[in-house]
């Protein structure tokens, strides 16, 4: 009779009850969950990129990426669903610069999403994410914001994350980019901000944004908001010669075959008498020249057919990417932001009337910067630095200072910083990208954004559809120009 009733209480436990995983922890310090959100933010090598920016050209098959072929992308919230994990384990440790790191976090993929879309799901899909709110329709099926009211929620979340992270509170602890140092995190989040803000640019005059005000507020105030100040402020995740630290690119036989230096970007490089160029590059097997002879590259061309590229490489006529970036573990490491990249924002700020400054001075110390931070194996001397930054052709030229301004962050983001060097060329127009060969997908011309998620139109269509009636005539076409372009 005692084991029947034993077997009759325990038998009336809740179906709730069965739904929790003894073996599945439901919470960890929130040092634990920083690492793998770093990694993935901060992981910013795309060969795909590089081919999309004019970089590099791919010999082995037609990449869709070179070629304009592309079509969908995904959203990502799954990286936000693990950096709010992280901020509600702060919330319950008392670990309060986690939550603000994680504010920063989120704002970094948002902003990826939304430049890579237009208008996304936003302010109810983050709810729905901080509640796990997985019943209510509204969280399940959440409208999409419009990019501006993107925008401007980053923004002040950057802000929030900016004003609050201390070196008061308790240490952080497994941070594979600063090593729990709050001051260069304040820093990074700051000068991030400056991106977006600059990000921005065709909509200066938007009330609602307050984009000049809000950038000359921190440039103005330095104890308060500082920015990166040498290459050592920079957001970078390194590398090690450890299985599963390595660059990402180390011993992938296509990177040592397969990848080519385009030739426009090779073209910048030598009107420049840039000596990046023999650590992005090798001398093209058929000029017999040394790897300091600038005469010694020449690239193929990105928008010209498969045909017509692999002849010229079968020729020896094309100069490959360097081997360091497919036979070197540590190589260099993956940049978030740089310390250059913002040097040339302010750069720009100046020449916009955004904020008072010596625009030659940003601009010279961000070309310095990027030298220092490519200079591979010590390829060249700091006396060849100074004597680039002393030639004509490279100082600053009024009438022209944004077009050299973007053209040497576009050089100085080679191999790094993701999809930035292509926005930054949606933005500006600078450098042009070569669509005139025959290889050109998507009627000849450059895309300007990617088309949503299968996903959204089988789970949210509703929303999708709305968002694109709302932002392009077209459809939901990779031609269709957002807000922030218009």
């Amino acid at each position: 009779m005692f084991l029947l009733l034993v077997a009759a209480f325990a038998s009336c436990k809740k179906f709730e009850d069965f739904q929790i995983n003894p073996n599945n922890p439901t919470i960890a310090d929130p040092s634990l969950l920083l690492p793998a959100i770093e990694r993935t933010a901060f992981s910013t090598i795309s060969a795909d990129a590089a081919l999309a920016s004019r970089y590099l050209v791919y010999t082995q098959s037609v990449s869709n990426s070179q070629y304009y072929g592309w079509q969908r992308s995904g959203m990502g919230y799954g990286n936000i669903s693990q950096v709010v994990k992280m901020e509600q384990e702060a919330a319950r440790t008392g670990k309060k610069n986690y939550r603000y790191i994680g504010k920063f976090l989120t704002s970094y993929f948002i902003v990826g999403m939304t430049q890579t879309f237009g208008d996304i799901p936003y302010s109810k899909m983050m709810q729905s994410i901080r509640f796990n709110n997985v019943t209510d329709t509204a969280a399940i099926r959440p409208a999409y914001d419009r990019q501006q009211d993107v925008y401007r929620g980053v923004l002040d979340e950057l802000k929030i994350a900016s004003d609050s992270l201390s070196a008061a509170e308790l240490a952080v602890t497994g941070d594979l980019v600063y090593a729990g140092d709050i001051e260069k995190w304040k820093k990074l989040v700051n000068s991030f901000t400056l991106r977006v803000l600059m990000s921005l640019s065709k909509k200066e005059g938007e009330a609602s944004l307050n984009i000049q005000q809000r950038f000359s507020d921190i440039v103005s105030n330095p104890t308060k908001y500082p920015l990166l100040a040498s290459n050592a402020d920079n957001g970078r995740l390194p590398y090690y010669d450890i299985t599963g630290n390595q660059y990402p690119y180390f011993n992938n036989n296509s990177m040592k075959t397969d990848y080519y230096l385009d030739s426009t970007f090779v073209d910048i490089l030598q009107e420049l008498q840039d000596p990046r160029l023999f650590v992005f590059g090798k001398p093209t097997p058929s000029s017999n020249l040394p790897a300091n002879d600038f005469d010694a590259y020449d690239g193929l061309r990105g928008s010209a057919s498969l045909a017509q590229n692999t002849a010229k490489r079968g020729a020896g006529n094309a100069s490959q990417i360097n081997d360091r970036y497919s036979y070197q573990a540590t190589n260099e490491p993956s940049v978030l932001m740089s310390y250059a990249e913002l040097q040339f924002i302010l750069a720009e700020a100046v020449v916009r009337g955004w904020i008072t400054g010596d625009a030659d001075t940003y601009y010279e110390n961000g070309i310095r910067a990027s030298l220092e931070f490519s200079n591979f194996n010590n390829t060249y001397e700091t006396a060849d630095i100074n004597d680039y930054l002393a030639r004509p052709v490279v100082a600053l030229q009024p009438g022209n200072e944004i077009r050299q301004i973007i053209t040497q962050k576009y050089i100085s983001m080679f191999m790094n910083t993701g999809w930035q060097p292509f926005y930054e060329q949606r933005r500006t127009g600078f450098p042009a990208f070569d669509v005139t060969g025959s290889g050109i997908l998507n009627g000849g011309v450059v895309p300007k954004r990617w088309m949503y998620p299968n996903d959204e139109f089988l789970n949210n269509r509703v929303n999708v559809e709305s968002a694109v009636k709302s932002q392009y005539p077209g459809g939901d076409d990779i031609n269709g120009v957002m807000w922030i372009l218009q």
